[in-house]
Parts: structure tokens; C-alpha cells; sequence
């Protein structure tokens, strides 16, 4: 699809997600073991056959670069690539001030590929898609933009950005967050939530951008400020998540969108991977997430003796590189070169990169960043009052964060 021309929008703080996002931008976080968020919406632009894809970045992107930049290489003899774009103050002395000022102050990225169509897509959410369905659609209706939603329970609506559309898809209103949502046409349970994904014609892209980063008042958001903007006065139109077909995919899975802006909803994305059948399946080859791939060796499970010194994982994903020394793992995900040594026992977890557990220790609904060392014996998740004396944060629902880098004792 060499008409096609992708722009990431992975600049986000995720402050929501501390102190996960505390050394990294939103994307780059870990997700699955082995991924990033951010692999997720890259990984379907590929297989959906979009090659020219630029990544716009801004805060603490160090991480975010070096992933992108050494795992995500493309065939630049075919004009393939997957390239950063670094916040350059291009329209002068300022950083993005909203998510159409990204793409305005990067036009001249449009303008030099020239494409027919632009995928503004946003670079921090958990779902597959066959973009090439959307595009489908969108060339049908002939339309200047079509938005990517997906059906939400009308209770729940309040939370997102609300499309009201007409009997034919037609958009006819939105509203951010609204106090009472307005239901799908023929479907008063259900309310259409924007997902943050649009696809452009390009010439009306670059008409309603400029003449939005000319309005003082704006708030150069794109759905605060271009969605609002553009259904009165151009063809949009919305497409139906649950429309689109992943090949290999199972029905259960159709229509699986996470914004995983909060550690709420970030622990329990990880955790629809790791059931039986699980809501979100990271094993199917039709549709491969891709990643930087990095060499470690296999997982290495050891030890079974008379004591209970036992090396055993349960309803969990094991990334390559962990030895499992003697320990307990359930319902758990762990990233690579992760020990978990003799007697200690981790439930309901997520590991990060590196983490080492040491004996008898006992870990519960907890996330571990990076390269953290569990002390032999030490117990979190158990008495939450004395993780959040310890520094710990403790989310209201109970899930226990140690941040990366922090020294325990």
C-alpha cells in the first residue's frame, strides 16, 4: 500500500500509569513479557501491508527509540520503513501542545511522501486490527475521515470519547466523557467509544490541521478539536470495530480494544493473557505481534526435592531467559532474565525485565519493574499498609507497584 502513509502518535506522557511511565513514555512500556505497547499497533500496520510508518515522539523516549530503532527494521531498498520523528519544534520554540499540533508541527512529512491516504493511529493501546478493512471502508464512503470506534455499554460510555453517529455511520456528534451518553442507533444499550484511530484523505487532513493550529481557542486535540470540527463540515464517517476480521482469530477475541492508561486497566489487560483460552492470544501465527527479539537463552526450570524445593510455573507466560530456581510461579507474566530462587512463591504478577526474587520470598498482585531485587523472605502484596510504609504505590484496587530502580531493604 505504498498510497498509505501511517503516523504513530506515541509522544504521550501515561502519567496515569506511574510509576510505570516514571523513566519511559506510555508505549514504551512492557507489555506480554517480551512486547512493548507499542509493538501492538505497529506489528498491524505490517501485517496489514502498511510499510511507511513514522513514530512521533516526545517525552522520555530514550527507551522508546532504542526498541523502535533496533527491532523494528524495514526493507529500505522497497522504501519500507518504520522511522522516529523526535519532537523538533518546527513551528517554533514549543513542544506538541495537543495530538493535531503532533501532526501539524510534523506536515512536512506528508508533504514530502505525498500520500493518498494518512492512519493517524495512537501507539499506547492493547488490540489487533486489519487496517486494511478500515481503508476499505473508508475508500467506499469516499470520506475525509473515518474514526475508528468500538460499542461500549452504555454505562461505561462516560469514560471515553462518545461518537454519535446516524443510520448509515455518519457521524453527527461527539463529546468527551459525557454525562449521558447518546446509544447506537437501533442499539440504546450500546454507545460507540472512539478508539483514537483515524484514517485521512490526505488533502482534507492538511486543510482542517492548519486551519486548526490558526484558532487560538483550540485545544489541537483531535477529537476535542478535528473530530468536532470536520463532522460538520466534510464526509466522516465511523467504522464498526467489531467489523473487522484478524485471520486466525476466534470469534471470542473479535472486537478486543484495551486502553491501558491506568495500572488498573494495564494489570488486568496482562492478565486476560494468561488463561487456558485467554481473551487476548498472543500464539497466533496468522497475526504475529513483532518485537525486538534479543539473545537470551531458553527459560530453565530446576530443582524438585523432598523439602518442596520445587521449580514450577502455572497459568503464566515464562519469557526466554528465566530460571525458575526452585520456585512457585502462578498466573503470572514474566519478562526476560527473570530468577525466581528457592521456596519463594509468586502469584498474580507481573515481572519486568530482569527482576530477581530471592528465597522464600512471597509476592502477590504486584508489578516489578526493571532489574528490581526482591530481598530473601520479603512479603508484598500481603499487608498493603506496610507496602505503602515501605514506598510502595498501592493502587485502589490493591495492585502493589515497585518502581524501577528502587533499592529494597
Amino acid at each position: 500500500m505504498d498510497n498509505v502513509l501511517a503516523m504513530v502518535l506515541a509522544g504521550g506522557q501515561g502519567s496515569r500509569l506511574m510509576p510505570l511511565t516514571a523513566e519511559r513514555a506510555k508505549p514504551a512500556v512492557p507489555f506480554g513479557g517480551i512486547y512493548r505497547i507499542v509493538d501492538f499497533v505497529l506489528s498491524n500496520f505490517v501485517n496489514s501491508g502498511i510499510y511507511k510508518i513514522k513514530v512521533l515522539t516526545q517525552y522520555k523516549s530514550e527507551s522508546l527509540n532504542r526498541h523502535i530503532s533496533r527491532g523494528w527494521r524495514l526493507a529500505g531498498l522497497l522504501n519500507h520503513y518504520v522511522e522516529l520523528v523526535p519532537a523538533q519544534q518546527r513551528q517554533g520554540p514549543r513542544w506538541y501542545e495537543g495530538s493535531a499540533d503532533a501532526i501539524y508541527q510534523n506536515l512536512n512529512l506528508i508533504t514530502d511522501e505525498e500520500p493518498e491516504y494518512v492512519a493517524v493511529f495512537s501507539g499506547d493501546h492493547i488490540y489487533k486490527m486489519d487496517v486494511r478493512q478500515m481503508l476499505d471502508a473508508h475508500k467506499a464512503w469516499r470520506a475525509d475521515l473515518t474514526v475508528a470506534a468500538i460499542p461500549v455499554p452504555i454505562e461505561e460510555a462516560s469514560a471515553f470519547g462518545v461518537i454519535e453517529v446516524d443510520a448509515e455511520w455518519r457521524m453527527v456528534g461527539f463529546e468527551e466523557k459525557p454525562a449521558d451518553p447518546r446509544p447506537i442507533p437501533g442499539q440504546p444499550h450500546l454507545a460507540l467509544a472512539s478508539m483514537g484511530n483515524y484514517i485521512f484523505s490526505a488533502d482534507p487532513l492538511l486543510d482542517v490541521i492548519r486551519e486548526d493550529a490558526q484558532d487560538k481557542d483550540s485545544a489541537h486535540d483531535f477529537g476535542k478539536s478535528i473530530l468536532t470540527r470536520m463532522f460538520k463540515t466534510h464526509q466522516v464517517f465511523v467504522y464498526d470495530f467489531r467489523r473487522n476480521e484478524v485471520p486466525g482469530q476466534p470469534e471470542s477475541e473479535r472486537a478486543y480494544w484495551r486502553d491501558v492508561g491506568t495500572i488498573a486497566s494495564y494489570y488486568s489487560a496482562t492478565m486476560d493473557l494468561i488463561n487456558v483460552t485467554p481473551e487476548f492470544d498472543l500464539y497466533n501465527r496468522r497475526w504475529p505481534i513483532r518485537t525486538l527479539y534479543t539473545p537470551n537463552p531458553p527459560a530453565k526450570f530446576v530443582h524438585d526435592d523432598p523439602t518442596g524445593r520445587l521449580g514450577i510455573a502455572i497459568q503464566s507466560i515464562v519469557s526466554h531467559g528465566c530460571i525458575i530456581s526452585g520456585g512457585r510461579i502462578e498466573r503470572s507474566v514474566l519478562s526476560p532474565r527473570v530468577r525466581i530462587n528457592s521456596y519463594s512463591h509468586v502469584s498474580d504478577s507481573i515481572l519486568f525485565h530482569g527482576v530477581q526474587v530471592g528465597r522464600h520470598a512471597r509476592i502477590r498482585r504486584a508489578i516489578i519493574d526493571k532489574h528490581v531485587e526482591i530481598p530473601p523472605g520479603m512479603q508484598i502484596g500481603y499487608d498493603l499498609e506496610q507496602d505503602e510504609a515501605r514506598g510502595f504505590t498501592v493502587t485502589p484496587e490493591g495492585i502493589v507497584v515497585i518502581e524501577k530502580g528502587q533499592v529494597l531493604g
